[in-house]
C-alpha cells in the first residue's frame, strides 16, 4: 500500500518515535508499503523553521528531507494538476488547516492513504480521503 504521511509524523519517526502508536509503527515497519512524503511537508516544516515555531534538534529543513530520504521514505512530487484542481476540495467548517487541506487534496488525488493523528481529517473520507488516524 502507498501512505502519504502528515508532517508530525514525519517528524515523530526522525526525532521521537516513540510517540508513534502501534498500528502505525506496524505500517513503517511494514517493507512493502511505501511510505511517501510531499512536497507540502518539506514546505511546512521550512516555514515553520523559519518563522521559529519548529526546532530540529540542529538540523534545518533542508537536512530534514536528506535524514527523511535516508530513513526510507520517498519523496512524491506535486503534480501541477493537484494545485489546479485543489478548488474541488469541498469546504469544512471546522478544519481549515491549509497544509493539511493540500495533503488531503494530494492523497485523494493520487490514490494515497493519509497518515495523521487528525481526527477531523475523517469528515474527507466521503470526499475520497482513504485515511489512516494513529491514536
Amino acid at each position: 500500500m502507498k501512505y502519504l504521511v502528515d508532517t508530525h509524523y514525519i517528524l515523530w519517526s526522525l526525532f521521537e518515535p516513540e510517540k508513534i502508536k502501534s498500528e502505525v509503527l506496524d505500517i513503517y515497519n511494514n517493507d512493502e508499503d511505501e511510505k511517501y512524503i510531499s512536497g507540502i511537508n518539506l514546505w511546512e516544516i521550512s516555514l515553520k523553521y523559519s518563522l521559529g515555531k519548529l526546532e530540529l534538534n540542529g538540523l534545518n529543513p533542508e537536512e530534514v528531507a536528506d535524514a527523511a530520504l535516508e530513513s526510507g521514505y520517498h519523496i512524491v512530487d506535486l503534480d501541477y494538476k493537484v494545485f489546479a484542481s485543489y478548488y474541488k476540495l469541498p469546504k469544512k467548517e471546522d478544519h481549515r488547516d491549509p497544509f493539511d487541506r493540500l495533503l488531503i487534496w494530494q492523497a485523494i488525488q493520487s490514490g494515497y492513504t493519509l497518515i495523521t493523528k487528525d481526527s477531523k481529517i475523517e469528515q474527507y473520507i466521503p470526499d475520497g480521503l482513504k485515511v489512516k488516524i494513529g491514536t
